[in-house]
């Protein structure tokens, strides 16, 4: 049995009317510009969370080769996705943003102002003293750009990959078991209650809020793990209401952030800490799943108000899928890190525009 271990944040899953047409803006404005697979399917798993029904769907997983997660960009084709019947505020339950690694704030701020995002404030610093802002997609979703140190492979592309997610919770305390313990955001960079200034820009400048901002182990594991790099979650509690839940009378799919996905090694392992602890996995793929294109085990856990946080076990992964060559991973030792120059050619199937 393989040894547990969480090798960094995969993905970030959006869900989105067009996923074509929302690929070709994170292209622009975040270089996703790597597809690891564009795929159509039945969810037949996840019906939990589908209202008991299978639904089609067309995912298409990208990633930024200078580091960090990716996102696997969803569009239901056999129904038309559902937004929140309220917009949402930083007040509410589950994923509110996707924070993304940046090299200078100045430039990035130019950058996305000039690709048409949604400008929700000029560069500020945070709790830790780190410069960011905030962004909305054309969709109407939130992203946090952050100057960050932890890297892959720099370019000359102002944003990197997903650094990580802020998460409303109900309590910080009760959700920590969670991301700390098993998902090995171990470090607290901060812990404090206050009212900030830098959540001015989401709408939340008069209102008190506890923020926990963990971060995971400089040292990473797993075939992929210095691609991901370092992660960040950052837990928002509050007092204030009303504080609904993201996907309230929604399915999983809908529109907006609709989990966050960690690539992992030992999933039995991982499921037997998590027993001892009272949580279980709410779906488990158990044997092998195929996309086509990629391989492997995934299952979900909930957080304590319900934000499903995806766990992806890779078996296969293509590198010129063109000419059948893929990468088995299987028999690796799940500990170490695959040599710098494979995992450079993923870049081969970079989509140019």
């Amino acid at each position: 049995m393989k040894q547990a271990t969480i090798n960094g944040i995969q993905q970030v899953g959006i869900g989105v009317k067009d996923a074509n047409q929302a690929w070709a803006w994170y292209r622009k404005a975040f270089s996703m510009d790597v597809p690891i697979f564009q795929d159509s399917a039945e969810a037949k798993l996840m019906i939990r969370y589908t209202s008991g029904k299978v639904e089609s769907r067309h995912a298409i997983l990208a990633l930024n080769m200078q580091g960090g997660g990716g996102f696997e960009i969803w569009q239901y084709t056999s129904k038309v996705p559902l937004a929140a019947e309220k917009q949402l505020t930083w007040k509410d339950l589950g994923i509110l943003a996707v924070k993304m690694r940046c090299h200078d704030i100045e430039k990035t701020y130019s950058h996305l102002k000039s690709v048409g995002a949604v400008m929700l404030g000029k560069p500020t610093k945070n709790p830790i003293g780190v410069w960011h802002f905030f962004v909305k997609d054309p969709d109407g979703n939130t992203f946090e750009l952050i100057e960050n140190d932890s890297w892959f492979n720099k370019s000359k592309d102002h944003v990197g990959g997903v650094l990580g997610v802020v998460v409303g919770v109900s309590s910080i305390d009760a959700a920590l078991p969670v991301y700390q313990k098993h998902l090995k955001q171990t470090e607290i960079l901060c812990d404090e209650t206050g009212v900030w200034d830098d959540f001015a820009q989401v709408g939340e400048g008069k209102t008190a809020y506890r923020r926990a901002i963990l971060q995971s182990s400089s040292v990473m594991t797993g075939a992929f793990g210095k691609l991901f790099c370092q992660s960040q979650i950052e837990l928002i509690e509050t007092d204030a209401k009303p504080r609904n839940r993201a996907f309230e009378n929604r399915n999983w799919g809908d529109l907006g952030f609709i989990h966050v996905c960690f690539d992992v090694n030992g999933m039995a392992n991982i499921k037997d800490n998590l027993l001892k602890d009272g949580m279980d996995l709410t779906v488990d793929s158990g044997n092998e799943f195929d996309m086509g294109k990629a391989a492997g085990r995934f299952s979900y856990l909930e957080d304590p108000d319900g934000t499903l946080i995806e766990m992806v076990e890779t078996f296969k992964v293509p590198i010129m899928e063109k000419i059948g060559w893929y990468l088995n991973l299987s028999k690796r030792d799940n500990t170490k890190n695959l040599p710098n120059f494979i995992v450079k050619l993923l870049a081969l199937n970079r989509v140019k525009d």
